[in-house]
């Protein structure tokens, strides 16, 4: 009996470019451009671990966009090109480079290649994203993220000149933006309904039923499953599984 393989998502950013360069700026700000081991970068970009599959996550997106490099096997270092963003002159030479890390990911230099001239309906490139090989669900949240991220860059507002909306100095200033200070108007859309923030287990709410799931080294991770729960919640679950999987190949 041949074994069932579990198939896998493409590699791609889970979180859109604007949070992943508001947390690479977090570990700029404590690291500067020095190497330092995965533990502390996950714990720089707001993470308890890097033991966690969203912390994991969070790290592969950063990768992605050029946000982080490897000099070595476990450890990361921040990127030249965010400290040059950062401390750009000029907004024109900062939307460069802006544009220039939404350009990193290979499946979002294909999409925008693709639809140079603008982007079509969701349903239309989330059939694209699962003729690719994303599961539905993965999809989905790719999707979002690839969505907020050429928002954010005003890519087609800077690319067209007969754009006459485009105005890239009205790019936020990232290095003084906190995370729960960012304007809903930068959204192309709601967050991915798959949520790359671990819930805390503290969390009091009856409709959540709290599952142990005993790990090695006597530690222990839980699931916080609602009370209702359909089978395209459960195709949601195992589709974040799946990329986090992906993600920790790396690692």
């Amino acid at each position: 009996m041949s074994a069932i393989v579990s198939k896998k998502s493409p590699r791609a950013p889970t979180m859109s470019l604007k949070d992943a360069i508001d947390r690479a700026l977090k570990a700029y700000d404590r690291e500067r451009l020095h190497e330092a081991p995965t533990e502390i970068v996950a714990q720089n970009i707001g993470y308890k671990n890097a033991n966690s599959g969203t912390a994991l996550s969070a790290i592969a997106s950063l990768r992605y966009f050029g946000l982080l490099t490897r000099p070595k096997n476990g450890h990361l270092a921040v990127s030249k090109d965010l400290e040059s963003m950062k401390f750009a002159p000029t907004d024109e030479q900062r939307q460069t480079l802006v544009i220039q890390f939404l350009m990193k990911p290979d499946l979002y230099v294909d999409l925008l290649k693709k639809y140079e001239a603008g982007l079509p309906s969701d349903a239309t490139m989330k059939y694209d994203l699962i003729q690719r090989g994303f599961i539905p669900a993965a999809a989905e949240t790719v999707l979002s993220a690839f969505k907020q991220s050429v928002e954010f860059a005003n890519y087609y507002g800077t690319s067209s000149a007969n754009e006459a909306s485009a105005e890239p100095s009205q790019l936020p200033d990232l290095d003084e933006q906190k995370d729960d200070e960012r304007p809903a108007q930068n959204l192309v859309q709601a967050r991915p309904q798959v949520i790359n923030k671990a819930v805390p287990i503290e969390v009091q709410d009856h409709d959540l039923e709290k599952i142990p799931v005993r790990l090695s080294g006597g530690r222990k991770a839980w699931l916080l499953i609602p009370s209702t729960f359909y089978k395209a919640d459960k195709d949601r679950l195992k589709a974040q599984i799946d990329l986090l999987l992906a993600e920790d190949e790396e690692y």
